[in-house]
């Protein structure tokens, strides 16, 4: 019998052969990386796994941290790569069950026709009937293209993917699963095969239409589009939607959300501790894209058996570019990030890790703008996984104002999956000692410690940094290969504490180190009268707005070390989050100070990152006043 897996492998490499044969043919030298070849000929390469009962609702535990993706339902740990086929299979059908509702898989009938400038689609299955289309925008140059389904029409930079060799399909997601439905009566394409009272979210159902498309793609021949070559993206709610249509179809080559928020990659556990993000229950009820299910957990997501970063793991091995924005308190980038490290843990068991990038280090703080930072990786990420050329290797490029520490998330650890037997050591570092601070200055310090030991080598050290001299978050600034650390840009007279952490080769993580506290000296300020603060409306709404840049201005003669803005709120504003500066609310005072990284300034020199989002009551116009900065 040959199984999914084996399956897998034998169509992997008669693409490979195949397209080796044709750009030989054509004179080319087939340039294929062996990560990029790992999209699947099947919607769900575990079908066919038998899966153990499902928890029930009643059943949960709470588990404050993000649960073990690597324990199978039975309790045990997968330790080979091909175990993670059906281990994959219980995180899908678990995600359905309590997240997104049952996306269905093909039904009895899918037809339809491709042209160069669009597709149709057409659906049956028990007796019901439905059809939605999509269009078509070809590169330059000569067929069969990859393509890019883009969802919504908008925050997809479609130039920069047209300009890498790949089409444009534009899909109307709101065709499939309508939003502004009652979860009762909800419409589309989508429920009118399965029933208006479905209680799969429209986000499940957008994903469905995604995996029709390709259906009918598959049909066509590949004269025009090939099939075997499809990536997904889109921005804010149709982030939401990229997220899941990669999530639930293997034969997607390429998955690039965009600002998904709350919902989207955002872990469901971190949100309720992240200042300013959309509260879960306002994601479930602003429009059904949740399944009905979820419901039950918005308020208590730590009962959640499953979490985004093992949804990100069902993408894995494939290749995954998320797109985040730190400048917007209300799309939960840290949470994301809290995800996207989680779920990049896998991409490293299955030996992917450089198939997934998180970038949410960008300076335009625009909702669903098209930002310059992205166009090179997001043409990179399109050449390897959809044109099979090049070598590009993903990272993780985490804003500092917006950055999870995964330590605080997870008590497992990461194992080495054999291929069938090899080193599956999971034994952590021990943790490093000694932890000490010297050469304290303005803006500056000098960690050391005694090294730790393990048994395969220790490969470096995690350094860990919090505010103040208690309370606050310890988040992840810097690795160090040596039993050293220098870290600069700290804000003058300021207390931080320090935790340093071992990791091995096998990506195993120690306990942390003794902690250890630092104040930084007094700075030198600028002058009198030394700097302006000048704030910019981005965009307002009838109960609230955004103020970006908020832009800090040496007017002095000497460096500034360190600024504090003030301001007043009107009457019946509330502060709903900030960025890039830290807040403090008297009344209707806001006082804003510096971050370590954007506290010094230079004579002349101005700073564009801070920003801020308020409430206020509905039909009230005003915004604040008196901003002054010493």
């Amino acid at each position: 019998m040959i199984t999914g897996l084996a399956r897998s492998k034998i169509r992997l490499r008669m693409v490979a052969s195949a397209l080796a044969a044709m750009l030989a043919a054509a004179g080319a030298v087939a340039t294929i990386p062996a990560e990029a070849h790992a999209a699947s000929g099947v919607e769900n390469e575990g079908a066919d796994c038998q899966v153990p009962g499902l928890p029930d609702e009643g059943s949960l535990p709470t588990v404050s941290r993000l649960p073990d993706p690597f324990t199978k339902l039975d309790g045990t740990r997968i330790t080979g790569k091909s175990d993670w086929r059906c281990r994959r299979e219980e995180i899908k059908r678990l995600a359905e069950k309590f997240v997104y509702g049952e996306k269905p898989p093909k039904p009895s009938s899918v037809t339809g026709t491709v042209s160069p400038t669009g597709i149709i689609v057409n659906v049956s299955h028990n007796g019901r009937s439905a059809s939605f289309s999509a269009g078509v925008d070809l590169p330059s140059g000569n067929g069969p293209f990859p393509a890019v389904v883009v969802l919504g029409g908008f925050g997809a930079d479609t130039a920069a993917i047209k300009a890498a060799g790949a089409a444009v399909i534009s899909y109307d997601p709101l065709a499939v699963g309508r939003e502004g439905t009652p979860r009762d009566n909800k419409q589309g394409a989508f429920y009118t095969i399965y029933g208006a009272n479905s209680s799969t979210g429209i986000l499940a159902a957008w994903a469905w239409g995604v995996s029709r498309i390709i259906d009918v793609l598959e049909q066509s021949g590949g004269g025009i589009l090939r099939a075997d070559a499809t990536g997904v993206t889109g921005c804010s709610r149709y982030g939401k939607g990229a997220f899941v249509v990669g999530a639930f179809d293997q034969r997607i080559a390429l998955t690039m959300p965009i600002e998904s928020g709350s919902g989207g990659v955002a872990a469901f556990r971190a949100i309720p501790g992240e200042s300013g993000a959309q509260p879960l229950s306002s994601a479930y009820s602003e429009q059904p894209w949740l399944g009905d299910a979820f419901g039950s957990f918005t308020g208590s997501p730590a009962r959640l058996p499953v979490d985004t970063h093992a949804v990100i793991g069902m993408i894995a091995p494939r290749g995954l570019f998320i797109m985040d924005n730190p400048h917007i308190d209300w799309l939960a980038a840290r949470s994301a990030s809290v995800a996207a490290l989680g779920g990049a843990e896998i991409y490293k068991a299955l030996g992917a890790e450089g198939n997934i990038t998180y970038w949410s280090a960008v300076q335009d703080g625009t909702h669903c703008a098209s930002r310059s930072e992205w166009r090179t990786p997001l043409q990179q990420n399109i050449q390897k996984f959809l044109l099979g050329t090049g070598s590009y290797t993903g990272s993780m490029r985490i804003a500092a104002n917006k950055s999870g520490n995964l330590a605080e998330w997870r008590d497992w650890q990461t194992p080495t999956l054999g291929d069938g037997g090899g080193d599956d050591d999971t034994t952590p570092p021990t943790a490093p000692t000694g932890l000490a601070a010297a050469d304290t200055t303005a803006t500056g310090t000098t960690l050391t410690w005694t090294a730790a030991t393990d048994d395969t080598g220790v490969a470096g050290y995690d350094i860990l940094r919090a505010p103040g001299a208690s309370g606050g978050t310890f988040t992840q600034i810097g690795t160090s290969a040596t039993t050293s650390y220098a870290d600069t840009g700290l804000t003058p007279a300021t207390t931080y504490r320090y935790q340093v952490r071992a990791r091995d080769a096998a990506g195993n993580a120690s306990q942390v180190s003794n902690t250890v506290q630092v104040t930084t000296q007094e700075g030198s300020g600028s002058p009198e009268g030394g700097c302006t603060a000048v704030p910019t409306v981005q965009t307002q709404w009838s109960t609230g707005y955004v103020i970006q840049p908020l832009t800090i201005t040496n007017t002095g003669t000497a460096t500034m070390n360190g600024w504090t803005v003030t301001f007043t709120l009107p009457a019946g504003h509330r502060l709903a989050g900030s960025w890039n500066g830290t807040a403090t609310v008297s009344g209707q005072t806001v006082t804003i100070r510096n971050v370590a990284h954007n506290g010094t300034l230079a004579p002349g020199a101005s700073n564009g990152s801070v920003g801020f989002q308020a409430d206020r009551p509905s039909g009230d116009t005003s915004l604040p006043s008196g901003y002054t900065c010493a």
